[in-house]
């Protein structure tokens, strides 16, 4: 089988700009290396076009039509690592059992190529034998008519999931009995959706792509665009440009929040010009977001007082929102010792941000997995609407809140109804449409649907897309409680190690990708997305698939409901003969969504509107909502105390440049100058000789905890980084193991994966790998 290509394991800072010549380089070797290349010319320049595809990578809304490039450098390896010549069939699966794929890593796995044709574990043989679909379809359907309630099934949801499958999907889970609809949202950004809905009464942003036009200040906070959504650096170059203000607070220092070379701008490439993102950098201690957020209202209440009308927006408060007195009194009661201390920002560069914000008229502010995966990231959200609040900067042009999401469609997803707490109107919109009573209860979420799994009161997983095994916290708990299932179901493009961890019975259903054509009984079809800014948009696949086994995800979910349910409530396979008879029941169904099927028609999508960018306020009260939540007493949970030893270092987890969610499309991380190696750990150098370490050894990572349980992992590479003192670094899936399982977010049970209490240890292995100079602390 194709091995993936490696690289000398070495070390040597980057000091380059983000883009670039660098960015041209890896795609090339992304579309060199998908062994189909000239048909991927074509599919790439179709990426995020009206009538090509949308991307299937990051969330980041399109840029406006006209543009032949819509697609930037970690887009074309997304396209290129799916629309791959390389297959994984039953040749493949007869050649390796399921211990021999175990043993290999997750960049191998996918790196072998596509899921062909359904498979099924032999446990006799310890392999993947073939089946047929209708075979599968009925293995699904006797495990779950077998559980004694339908709780004891688990539905996940991945965000590539298109609108069409999602909306199949939770209606097909709720036709059987349950809202057990765990899904990446419930490890991303399920805070912004609880602080956004108690605070203006709609989970999403408020902002559009239109509106970064027209900020006078963006304020970008725990996020680094430059890996995560290298598109979103164009609008902040162009806002640096015009004299707008980008205010950045992130711990690391990310070279794409700092300098941009445009690699689609051929003399800014040849002159070798690259251009400021960032007019103020400001690093605060993990989890020190809100106290920074804190102390600019401090300050902007401060200079209130002293010029009555000229900071807050007194209109607009007094007619839109409610609580803020009693916020005030918070502020009033938080001391700038408290701030400073918590924030890991001195009073100088609290009151600079501060002084960022009042001077613009317009601002958005912009956060993503740092700002999210908190112990408190609901409050600290909540926080970020109030300083919105304070200066009327929701429903007006070049103003709001904008939530940057991860998966493609994670936004899409939860709109259709992929909810384990749906609110009423949902349900009551499901029953009045298709004339069966829905579960009301409330079902499990991601964290808890991996705990009812390893209990036993979970006994089918069905994963539509992802690779729930390492997209999850407390990995060895996560893979015990998958193997401890009765059935395991994969929906995948890709071989991955879900399907290393199988249940009593496994599946893997292959399906096809946003660049597969998709062909149905009435002709090709397009499927929908929901990005960040909400704009829903068509995309259709421009590739033959490599193989006629190989099911779209709405035929694979009406095949097993219609194997389970028969046609209740619906006719499931009519409905995936044309999918836009999927859209006209969205239409019926959801607000937002009249004339679904002629609005996919306009170039860029339709926008599904936003009540509170309308400054209409779906809250109790009928207003937007301030909060006066005190700052956390400790950033850490008690159970870290509780452990009975003193952490060494606060670890966050994050991606590298290689790399979209658990999908590794290499071994190096370009901007902080890593080859060839993931096993690395990035501390600073004061912090190395402080623990008696040295740059280049091995250590071993063990998460504090008290709940009796070791969590380790081995053999990390020791480099010498630029972070705050007393913060580490390191890269998701290999330190999830590190995470436990109980470590969530207050209100959002979303793991705490941003801080984590770590001590280090020295390692048996030997370090082996070129170290260069490291830059300064």
């Amino acid at each position: 089988m194709p091995l993936p290509p490696r690289s000398e394991a070495r070390y040597r800072p980057y000091t380059g700009a983000a883009g670039g010549w660098g960015a041209l380089r890896s795609v090339t070797r992304a579309w060199l290396g998908s062994d189909n290349a000239l048909k991927n010319i074509r599919t790439l320049l179709k990426t995020n076009q009206h009538g090509g595809f949308d991307c299937p990578g990051c969330a980041w809304g399109e840029s406006p039509e006209g543009q032949r490039v819509k697609f930037c450098e970690n887009g074309a390896k997304a396209v290129n690592w799916e629309a791959t010549r390389r297959r994984v069939d039953a040749a493949f699966f007869a050649r390796y059992s399921v211990s021999q794929l175990a043993a290999q890593s997750d960049y191998w796995l996918e790196y072998q190529g596509r899921l062909t044709e359904p498979m099924r574990y032999d446990r006799a043989s310890d392999r993947y034998l073939p089946i047929g679909w209708d075979e599968a379809f009925a293995l699904i359907a006797r495990h779950l008519k077998a559980l004694e309630r339908p709780d004891q099934a688990e539905f996940y949801t991945s965000g590539r999931a298109s609108n069409e499958a999602a909306f199949l999907y939770q209606l097909f889970g709720r036709a059987f009995g349950t809202n057990n609809f765990p899904d990446c949202s419930n490890m991303c950004h399920e805070a912004s959706g609880v602080a956004l809905g108690q605070s203006i009464g709609v989970g999403k942003g408020t902002v559009t792509f239109g509106d970064f036009e027209h900020a006078d200040a963006i304020f970008v906070l725990g996020q680094n665009p430059g890996t995560n959504h290298p598109r979103m650096l164009e609008p902040l170059r162009e806002a640096v440009a015009r004299g707008a203000q980008v205010v950045c607070f992130n711990p690391l220092r990310e070279r794409g929040l700092e300098r941009f070379q445009h690699p689609q701008k051929p003399l800014e490439m040849l002159g070798n010009r690259n251009a400021p993102i960032t007019s103020a950098y400001f690093r605060p201690r993990l989890g020190g977001d809100m106290a920074a957020l804190r102390g600019m209202a401090k300050f902007l209440l401060q200079w209130e007082r002293e010029a009555p009308g000229t900071v807050f927006d007194q209109a607009f408060i007094a007619e839109h929102t409610e609580g803020l007195q009693a916020y005030l009194v918070e502020v009033d009661a938080t001391p700038w010792a408290q701030i400073e201390a918590q924030s890991g920002l001195a009073l100088g560069e609290i009151e600079q941000a501060a002084r960022h914000y009042r001077h613009a008229e317009r601002s958005i502010i912009c956060w993503a997995m740092g700002i999210t995966q908190h112990r408190h990231s609901v409050a600290t959200i909540r926080e970020i609407a109030n300083l919105l609040l304070l200066r009327g900067n929701i429903g007006k042009p070049g103003a709001g809140a904008c939530p940057v999401r991860g998966h493609s469609n994670v936004q899409g997803d939860r709109t259709m109804g992929i909810n384990e707490r749906p609110p009423a109107a949902l349900l009551d919109a499901l029953e009045r449409q298709f004339g069966f009573a829905v579960p009301r209860g409330q079902g499990h979420n991601t964290v808890e649907a991996i705990a009812a799994m390893h209990r036993g009161d979970a006994r089918v997983f069905i994963g539509l897309g992802g690779n729930f095994a390492q997209a999850t916290p407390d990995s060895q708990l996560t893979h015990q409680a998958l193997t401890r299932c009765e059935l395991t179901v994969q929906i995948s493009t890709k071989l991955n190690r879900s399907h290393l961890l199988c249940g009593r019975e496994a599946l893997i259903l292959p399906c096809l990708g946003r660049t597969d054509i998709d062909r149905q009984a009435c002709g090709p079809q397009a499927v929908t997305v929901e990005d960040s800014f909400s704009m829903v948009h068509a995309s259709f696949g421009q590739l033959e698939p490599l193989s006629p086994q190989m099911r779209s995800e709405p035929a694979i979910v009406a095949g097993i409901a219609a194997a389970t349910l028969g046609a209740h409530p619906v006719d499931w396979l009519h409905l995936v003969e044309d999918y836009g008879r999927i859209r006209s029941l969205i239409a019926a169904t959801l607000p937002g969504f009249a004339d679904f099927n002629e609005r996919l028609g306009q170039p860029g999508g339709f926008y599904l509107g936003n009540s509170a960018a309308e400054r209409r306020w779906a809250t109790p009260s009928g207003r937007a909502c301030f909060s006066a939540c005190a700052l956390p007493q400790d950033l850490l949970p008690a159970q870290v105390r509780a452990s009975g030893r003193a952490p060494d270092l606060t670890l966050q987890t994050l991606r590298s440049h290689d790399q979209y969610n658990t999908t590794l499309y290499g071994l190096d991380d370009r901007y902080r100058g890593v080859r060839g190696m993931r096993r690395v750990v990035f501390v600073n150098p004061q912090d190395i000789a402080r623990l008696g370490l040295a740059a280049g050894q091995q250590v071993d990572l063990v998460s504090l905890w008290d709940d009796g349980r070791e969590r380790r992992v081995e053999g990390f590479t020791l480099l010498a980084y630029d972070t705050p003192p007393g913060q580490a670094a390191a890269y998701y899936p290999e330190t999830n193991p590190l995470v436990p399982l109980q470590s969530v977010g207050e209100d959002s049970h979303t793991p705490t994966s941003k801080a984590i209490a770590i001590v280090l240890e020295p390692s048996r292995q030997p370090a082996q790998i070129q170290l260069q100079r490291s830059p300064a602390a």
